[in-house]
Formats: C-alpha cells, structure tokens, sequence
C-alpha cells in the first residue's frame, strides 16, 4: 500500500510511510486481510538450503537470436543485455539454477497474486499482454507447469544497490485492526480523515530550479507555474505565490502538496497542524480510542477498524500531506536508537539492529516496532482538534512528533488482503512492498531471506505490489504477513538480511536514458546519465 511518504531525514529524523502508506503514499505512494492466506509454516521452508546464498556466479546471458529486437540506443533489453543500471541499482543476469531455492518453491501459492497484477500490467505494453495472455493458459494447480512458465517468459537478474553489493534488508507489515466508532463518543476521540478537498498538486519536474518565489495558477487541483511573470505580478486575479524553497521534492509521484493561504501557496498542514487546527476540508471516516494506534496504521498504510456491533470498515492509503517521515526513533540502553538508519541521496539503508534481541512484547508499551524501525510512543496523548466540535479545554495534539500525516479512504471488504499500491489485493505471504524506482510494481522478485525468530530459510517468489515511504532503496523488501495477532507478531519481528532477484519479461525495454557509460562511483554515476527507474510507471514512479 502507499503508506508512502517522502524518504525520511538523516537521523534524529527518520517507515514507513504507506506499504501499506501505501505507499501513497506518499506516493505514493504508495505511503496500506479479511480471510488473507498466511505464510507459509517455517517448517515448510526449512527444507531449503542453509541459509540466504551468498551472491551467485553471474551466468552469461544468452545471445541474442538474429530476429531478436535490438536494444534502443537509450536502453537495455531484459535477456538480452548482461547487465545495465539506473541510479540506484546495477542489475545482474543468471541463470535459474543460480537462485537459491528456485526449484524448492510452491509456485502454485504466488500464482494468484501474479494473476491479479496481470489485470493491470496487461495494458502496459505488448510485451506484457503477451506474457499475460499466455499466463492464463497455464494450469494454476501444478508447480511444474508454473515454473516452466516463469524460465520460459522470463529473464531473471539479481539486484545489486549502486555499490553493487548484493545484500539489503527485508522487514514486514500487516494489516493493523483498531476498536472505533462512526461517531465521536469518547474514548473514541481521534478522527480518521479522508483525503482533503482543499489539497493542490505540483509537478515537482514543471518547477524551476532554485529556492525563489514564483508566480502560479490554480486549475482545478493542479498548480501551474507562470513562466515570463514575476512577483511584481502576484496581486493579479488569479495569481499566488509559490516559495520553491518550501518544497519537498523528493517524491516517488514527483508531486509536492499544497494549499492555498491568502495569495500564497504552502506545504500542506503538518501532523501538528492538522491536530491542532484540524482539517475541515476532509471527511472523517470514522473515530479510534488510540492515537498511537491510528499512527501505526498509518505507517502500515492500511487497516481495519471493529465498530461496537461488530461492522468492519476497511481503510485503504488515498494521501499523505507530503511532508517528510521523521518519526521518534527508541533508544536503546546505550543511549543510541535502536534503529540503525543511514540515508544517502534519496535512499535510505536501514541497517541491521546488532544485538536487539528483546522480545517485541516486552516493547509494546513504550514502543512501536514496525517495518524495521522501533519508534518511540509517546509519553501521553493529548486531546486533537475535531471539526465541528469545540475543544473543552486545551489542545496538545497526540505528541507524536512525526511531521508526516496519511489520509484513509474506506474500500470494500473482499475476501482477500487489503488493496496496495498497484490496485490489487496483497496476499499474505507472497506479496511485497518496494522501491519502484528499482523494482516496478506487479513484477515477480524472488525474495532470499530468514524466517522471523527461528532463522529458517525463507527464499520464495513474490509479487511487488506495495510501496511504502521508507522502503527506499534497491536491495530493500518489505514483506506482507497479512492481519491478525500472529501477523502482527512476524511483522513487527522481520528484519532480516537478504537478497533479490527480479523476473523481466523477455524482449522488454527497461532502464532506457541516455546512458554512455557503465562506471559509477558510490552514491552516483560517472560520464552516464543513468535513468531514476527500472521502468517509468505513470503515478508512481516516473522519471525526469
């Protein structure tokens, strides 16, 4: 799901922004499972190898047949091309055989999530409709037939991040459940707000460079930057000025929030604004008795809320105010945060906890541990700001510090997981959430990583169909265990290392830019103009 905000700040500053936030999104999504699948018993995948294989041996890539299509100019040909990069990510050719535990999986359990992204990737070319179509042949009972179809379609490469190593971290989210109420009555005091009406957009790539101020157009829900006006020009009809040097920039949609103050144009309301002031121009969906609990639905970017006679609303990522993820991190006993988190350009490593072994429900009380990160609870949650009621005395807001905020929309209940940020329901156990600069959303990513708490093998073919503000980078999964106490449980447990492996249909243009050289240096390129995606995709990830 979108839960998806934009990538946090270095530290003390930044999950997960749904996703589940998705993930919104913030992206968004990405920034979100009545009677989802679970995963599969660690006992079932403990008959795979040891543990997540090291880097494989590259295998050479295939030559090209004569009537095979020739890589654009600009670009690169999965199965034809041994490796290629972007930005963020170098991508590998190997063999099927190279794939730690390719041969051991049940591909019949990742097969209806790859069904389901089909709906949409059908239409995103002639490629993919013909993978697709061919897809719907394939009996869906049998291992064997599945696996021929994926070494037949498809041309695997491992995912290696701009350093080229081959290692990153997998965590895990579910879809949280919170007590609530359709009307306010306490303890149910915390609205759950819809996407507000009085929320602009700007496409960061159509606004000029620079911190300046300049003059802009409102047309409907988009703002327009004037060109050849200037803030001589601002006390026109119809005129606002836009300070640039406000902007949040760094957006998986390219697309900044905004609203209107007077005759200017500003990032939309913080956290601490909209509890504060509260947001008038959103819908409330519905009230929850937990401040703390709305927020890590939030970070989750999806849930469910339980009304007193036992209806169930379903709440899926629509916005984020576009305001950066700087949650409270924990402390551990040696006074630094729990978490370790590294950021670099636009992402963001979230290395392993050494040593941070404690039990998760010894931490409920005085921490959320999600999506890899340990957040610190707040000490008290005070009253917020409800339109149309008057405050009985004075309003503090919940304390959480975070500045990012994600808006809810109500979706209908089905009988599968919650919708993520691709537009299909996740399955528990076999969908992710990812970067969909390095991993397009609906591919298949055969994932290589450890079991939460008993360390067993987990190497599996999942379907990218999720996105979430902190899972920013190449080498970065965030795995979805469905809803449920002992959803919850390995959720909150999962950080683990791993490796990735993504299937490209055979024959499709990807990593297309203007690119003249493969040498790089850490955190960027040397002589290429290297391309932001694997594959440009229309609102959520899309190139310059």
């Amino acid at each position: 799901m979108n839960n998806h905000l934009p990538a946090p700040a270095p530290i003390p500053a930044s999950p997960a922004f749904a996703p589940a936030a998705r993930r919104a999104a913030a992206a968004a999504a990405v920034f979100l499972a009545g009677c989802a699948l679970q995963p599969r018993p660690a006992a079932t995948d403990t008959a795979a190898a040891p543990a997540p294989a090291p880097a494989p041996v590259t295998a050479p890539a295939a030559a090209p047949s004569p009537s095979a299509p020739r890589p654009p100019a600009s670009g690169s040909v999965a199965g034809q091309a041994r490796t290629f990069s972007t930005q963020l990510a170098t991508y590998t050719s190997v063999g099927f055989d190279a794939v730690p535990g390719w041969t051991r999986d049940d591909f019949s359990e990742s097969w209806p999530a790859f069904l389901g992204s089909c709906k949409v990737l059908n239409g995103r070319g002639a490629e993919w409709k013909s993978v697709c179509d061919r897809a719907a042949r394939v009996n869906g009972k049998s291992n064997a037939a599945i696996r021929d179809f994926f070494e037949q379609e498809f041309s695997v490469y491992q995912i290696r991040d701009d350093d080229r190593r081959p290692d990153g971290v997998v965590t895990g989210y579910f879809e949280p459940e919170i007590q609530g109420s359709r009307t306010y009555a306490p303890p149910f005091v915390y609205p759950v707000y819809g996407q507000p009406e009085d929320m602009l957009f700007a496409d960061v790539r159509k606004l000029p460079r620079g911190g300046g101020t300049v003059a802009a157009r409102v047309e409907g829900r988009n703002v327009v930057v004037q060109t050849g006006l200037s803030t001589r020009d601002m006390g026109a009809p119809g005129l606002y000025a836009l300070d640039l040097s406000a902007i949040v920039r760094d957006t998986l949609d390219r697309k900044v929030r905004l609203r209107i103050e007077g005759k200017r144009l500003l990032p939309y309301y913080t956290r601490e604004e909209i509890e504060t002031k509260g947001a008038p121009n959103a819908k409330v969906l519905a009230f929850v008795n937990s401040a703390a609990a709305l927020y890590e639905m939030q970070i989750q970017g999806s849930g469910r809320i339980r009304l007193a006679d036992g209806e169930l609303i379903r709440v899926a990522y629509a916005e984020q105010n576009g305001q950066p993820f700087r949650p409270t991190l924990a402390q551990a006993a040696n006074g630094k945060p729990r978490s370790a988190v590294k950021v670099r350009g636009s992402s963001i490593e979230l290395q392993l906890d050494d040593g941070d072994d404690d039990d998760v429900d010894s931490l409920s009380t005085n921490t959320i541990r999600t999506r890899g990160f340990t957040l610190a609870r707040p000490a008290a949650g005070g009253s917020v700001v409800v339109p149309g009621r008057s405050a009985a005395g004075p309003v503090s807001g919940s304390g959480i510090k975070d500045p990012s905020y994600v808006f809810f929309k109500e979706t209908p209940s089905p009988s599968g997981g919650p919708v993520g940020a691709f537009g299909v329901p996740l399955q528990a156990g076999r969908s992710i959430a990812v970067d969909p600069r390095s991993t397009p959303l609906g591919y298949p990513v055969f994932v290589s990583t450890r079991t939460p708490g008993s360390g067993a093998p987990m190497q599996r073919l999942t379907i990218a169909q999720d996105t979430g503000g902190a899972i920013r980078g190449a080498v970065r999964a965030d795995y979805f265990f469905g809803n449920g106490q002992q959803a919850a449980n390995n959720a909150r447990r999962m950080k683990e290392r791993g490796q990735l492996w993504i299937l490209l249909p055979r024959g499709l243009a990807v990593a297309s830019a203007a690119s003249t050289s493969g040498i790089r240096t850490r955190g960027g390129p040397v002589g290429a103009d290297l391309p932001q995606c694997l594959v440009p995709m229309e609102g959520v990830c899309e190139d310059d």
